[in-house]
């Protein structure tokens, strides 16, 4: 049995079970009215917010040294992957530490979409070299590769072991996190996810002891993103901000942060992909990054997320692209159950809709994310990028366990999601 989880009344994601052992959640009270709550009532909640410490703008690479030394660092462990040390950034940091009396170690064999062989050779790997603190230079992947090592260095087994929320309990070795695609949010988020190669899905690890240590934003990583990967990472960011805002775990602290993140990518994010030389969009569209990452990482996710999990995970396909073609058709379904928190989501993207229902707001919403993923060039549809109709009784079956659904502002049967499915086609 996969793991189920249920939000409790302060806006958390507790775990109700896990693989069939019945282990208690804080919300063992049959059907938790949580997860009917109004969302009006969003600010009468005990309210968390987790973010790690964060040093943001151009040159900020240059600060990494100084960061793991605060850390404790003598001998980082630097993950990164093959894209950034074939632009030189690897190079240049590992260069830097050096000059910084450090004595690192450099560990680049990360794919997209994180593996879990490959989590467990980069472990073997950090323990055979003795190093200390890790360092990751790179996007998502390098990022979630990283904190699956630390889970391992402290806490041993297999990375699925951590399927779950809050089932890390050694405490972890301290991260330094450098990311270098505006989009996934990887290095301020207490998420990591990996793919199960033998399930052929991904997995989500979750918990508090995830949140890096220290988070390094620097535009200029940007400028050697490739076109479609800039693309796919800025609709991720837009992912995050939708799902974060409707969320049922959102809270006036993440709010500010998701309609920023949203207003900004829908400013920026052409403009980057286009030249990812002009400096200013650049810089907005790192910041746009990074609030959606500070927003889902305590308001959690929805759907489109959970269903975009599973398509990477049997495809191996690029996250953000899937959450490009997906995020419209959630909308559309989210904005049949309430659909009055895209009202403000319409208006960050500078939509017209003062004095326009709700409904037709929201799918104003789903019209405009349709329309930026066509201006940047994403598919239309899942059939595009691979996933055919008999893939969707599988995928739809896996998405159900997914620990972002529990957060979907409107609750989905396994026939709706195989019909989002399908629909998105």
């Amino acid at each position: 049995m996969s793991p189920r989880y249920e939000v409790d009344p302060s806006g958390a994601l507790v775990l109700i079970s896990h693989r069939g052992t019945g282990v208690p959640g804080a919300c063992d009270a049959p059907e938790a009215e949580a997860l009917r709550m109004p969302a009006d009532t969003a600010h009468l909640r005990l309210a968390k917010f987790h973010a790690p410490e964060i040093v943001f703008g151009p040159g900020s690479r240059f600060e990494a040294a100084g960061a793991a030394t605060r850390l404790g660092a003598r001998h980082p462990f630097l993950v990164t992957d093959a894209g950034l040390t074939e632009a030189g950034w690897g190079a240049e940091l590992h260069t830097h530490l050096i000059d910084n009396d450090l004595r690192p170690t450099m560990w680049s064999d990360v794919t997209p979409n994180p593996k879990d062989h490959e989590i467990e050779a980069g472990y073997g790997k950090y323990m055979a070299s003795g190093c200390d603190v890790i360092v990751a230079l790179g996007g998502g992947s390098a990022i979630d590769a990283a904190k699956g090592i630390a889970v391992l260095a402290a806490n041993g087994g297999s990375i699925l072991d951590y399927e779950g929320v809050d089932r890390i309990h050694g405490p972890i070795p301290p991260l330094v996190m450098l990311p270098s695609t505006a989009g996934t949010g990887a290095d301020v988020s207490q998420f990591c996810i990996v793919t199960d190669t033998t399930r052929r899905t991904k997995i989500t690890i979750m918990g508090r002891a995830l949140v890096p240590d220290i988070s390094m934003v620097d535009p200029a990583l940007l400028t050697t993103v490739p076109r479609w990967l800039a693309a796919a990472s800025g609709l991720d960011a837009l992912t995050h901000g939708i799902e974060a805002f409707v969320s049922r775990a959102h809270n006036p602290l993440t709010d500010n942060h998701a309609l920023q993140s949203i207003a900004l990518v829908g400013e920026n994010l052409v403009r980057t992909v286009d030249d990812p030389a002009e400096e200013t969009a650049r810089v907005f569209m790192a910041q746009a990054a990074l609030e959606a990452g500070l927003a889902f990482t305590n308001a959690i996710l929805g759907a489109a997320h959970a269903m975009s999990h599973q398509v990477g995970g049997l495809l191996d396909l690029p996250h953000g692209v899937i959450n490009g073609v997906l995020l419209p058709h959630v909308v559309r379904f989210n904005a049949l159950g309430d659909p009055r928190r895209f009202v403000p989501i319409a208006q960050a993207l500078g939509l017209p809709v003062n004095g326009v229902p709700a409904e037709e707001a929201a799918l104003h919403v789903a019209d405009a994310v349709r329309n930026l993923a066509d201006e940047v060039g994403v598919p239309k549809g899942l059939a595009e990028i691979g996933v055919s109709e008999g893939d969707v009784a599988q995928l739809a079956e896996l998405t159900m366990a997914d620990a972002c659904l529990s957060t979907n502002p409107r609750a989905a049967t396994v026939d709706e999601v195989a019909e989002l499915f399908r629909v998105a086609l």
